[in-house]
């Protein structure tokens, strides 16, 4: 198999042809041939100790490697004497016998042969067999799977007794409630049909995985953590992803065979797309609004925690504004995400669904506002709270009046649907938190140490600031300028090195053309040595009135 891809990938539109192929289909025979040795032997249990697990994946590993040779076989072969039974027979066996594997040990390798090896192969198989692209590959595998070999099917049977019954027995053993592989699926008021069977699994895995979802959320108690509620998201999402890359790999499919946009087929794939990446960008939302907290966000305290052992103090202002500023990115997500939604083919055509975004995204985006108010009420900056609290009430009757006439919210899982009580809600909060910052505003604006900071200092001083009673034409600038002092960095100058004359320092003749120099000897002479008086000038720090730092320079002379 590393041979196929390595010569692919250096020719890849003509495929692997000639003696490669020839070379490639020898290798995969004789694996097939030890493969098959293999699980031979270790059908003798009693030998070998080997369990009737091993047994089994040693078979699906033979009818594995047998169906990559037929595999090759076929595609080498003339197109009209190609025979894709024994391709299916082989694939089919492998498919049954690793998706029992799968259900019983529950483990994330056969899941990753399957998808990667097994399903691709068989719907390959099963398009060159001219089968309907209805069918499912479960059908396809259960169909072909070789039934007159009573061994295997009572090995099989034994380690999931489902594994060979179709869809409608499957689904009747279930238990009540379960829901059946859909047919159709419904985006606003219209059904459209399921083309790919591939399709069809993966929304009943999103279903499932849904159901599980519920009953987690339902079971678990205020007092867990949100990060634990997101954790439970990760199912749901990836099985919306894979539901969303099935409609786009069947997408592509038509659109290479050629198939125009105005038939049936493709008009239902365009819905179904519409309708999973909706669903999946949904779902993403629903969990970050788990991360945010209750009510979305909508009061100052966090989540519920259990009571500690010992008293501990009041959560401090920094630990509040790192909250606050998590939930800000949370939102920003949300909105990159419902704009991502108008992005979407055929999303932009309805004109009340639009309309309906718009409202989901001046909710959320009314709520960004009053956590960065938030943050600037703790900041002790009551004019920017409450200009964003007017401005997130703003958004909030925009979002009120477009989701007036929405249903009630349902009992499931957060996701993009909003109760029309979470935007009363938000309204009533809001409309509390601006009478409460407008008494503090006007309390502020009355104080006596508001003015007299702002009239002391001239409007140069003060160009951070927004001159709310207007600008004081009067004083603008200090006038006459003062002599003020500069704060700069202490510089430290011996002017006196230029001009005294020190004990061992020789004296320079210049002559008169510049070029030559010569030092003069100094005898030593035993004098009375003088005191010398150096001039230093020092940079002296002084403290101003206001409280900040100055200096000005000063000069001392010093024996």
């Amino acid at each position: 198999m590393h041979m196929k891809s390595s010569h692919s990938e250096d020719n890849a539109k003509g495929g692997n042809t000639g003696s490669t192929r020839s070379h490639i289909i020898s290798r995969l025979n004789k694996a097939a041939k030890y493969a098959k040795e293999l699980a031979n032997l270790l059908a003798d249990q009693s030998t070998t100790g080997a369990t009737d697990t091993d047994v089994l994946e040693a078979q699906a590993y033979a009818y594995s490697i047998a169906g990559a040779e037929e595999f090759e076989r076929q595609s080498e072969g003339n197109p009209q004497k190609r025979n894709w039974d024994a391709c299916l027979r082989d694939f089919a066996a492998a498919r049954v016998i690793y998706n029992a594997l799968l259900r019983s040990t529950e483990k994330d390798l056969f899941k990753e042969i399957l998808a990667s090896t097994i399903d691709p192969s068989i719907r390959y198989a099963a398009y060159q067999s001219k089968l309907p692209r209805t069918t499912a590959v479960s059908t396809v595998a259960k169909q072909y799977f070789p039934k007159d070999s009573s061994d295997l099917v009572a090995a099989v049977e034994k380690l999931d007794a489902d594994a060979l019954n179709d869809e409608a027995a499957a689904s009747a053993s279930q238990k009540p409630g379960a829901e059946k592989v859909p047919n159709t699926i419904t985006w606003r008021s219209r059904t459209a049909n399921i083309v790919d069977a591939s399709i069809g699994q993966a929304l009943f895995s999103v279903s499932t995985a849904e159901a599980r979802l519920s009953d987690f959320l339902a079971s678990v108690g205020p007092d867990t953590p949100s990060k634990d509620k997101a954790a439970a998201y990760d199912a749901v999402m990836i099985a919306s992803q894979d539901v969303t890359d099935a409609t786009r790999r069947a997408i592509e499919e038509l659109e290479r065979e050629g198939v125009p946009e105005g038939d049936p087929r493709m008009q239902d794939l365009r819905v179904t797309s519409l309708a999973v990446n909706y669903a999946l960008i949904s779902w993403r939302i629903g969990r970050n609004r788990v991360l945010i907290g209750a009510d979305d966000g909508l009061s100052l305290a966090g989540e519920k925690r259990k009571p500690p052992k010992r008293p501990q103090k009041e959560e401090g202002t920094g630990r509040k504004l790192a909250r606050l500023r998590e939930r800000v990115v949370l939102y920003d997500a949300t909105l990159q995400s419902l704009d991502s939604i108008k992005e979407l083919r055929g999303a932009v055509r309805d004109s009340a669904f639009i309309a309906e975004l718009d409202a989901k995204r001046a909710y959320f985006q009314a709520l960004k506002c009053l956590n960065i108010g938030y943050s600037h009420a703790l900041l002790s900056a009551p004019k920017n709270a409450l200009a964003l609290f007017v401005r997130a009430q703003g958004l909030a009757a925009t979002a009120s009046s477009a989701t007036s006439e929405t249903p009630a919210s349902p009992s499931g899982p957060p996701n993009l649907d909003i109760a029309p009580s979470s935007v009363q809600a938000l309204e009533r909060h809001l409309q509390a938190l601006i009478s409460q910052h407008r008494g503090l505003v006007t309390l502020h604006n009355l104080s006596p140490n508001s003015t007299t900071a702002t009239t002391s200092a001239p409007l140069v001083e003060r160009l951070n600031e927004y001159p709310a009673n207007g600008v004081d034409l009067a004083n603008l600038v200090t006038y006459p300028p003062k002599l003020k002092p500069v704060p700069v960095k202490p510089l430290f100058f011996d002017v006196a090195w230029n001009y005294v004359e020190y004990p061992g320092r020789a004296k320079k003749e210049v002559v008169e053309n510049g070029v030559e120099e010569k030092e003069e000897r100094v005898e030593k002479v035993e004098v009375e040595e003088k005191p010398v008086r150096r001039v230093v000038w020092v940079w002296t720090v002084v403290l101003r009135d206001c409280g900040r730092e100055a200096g000005c320079w000063a000069w001392s002379c010093e024996e």
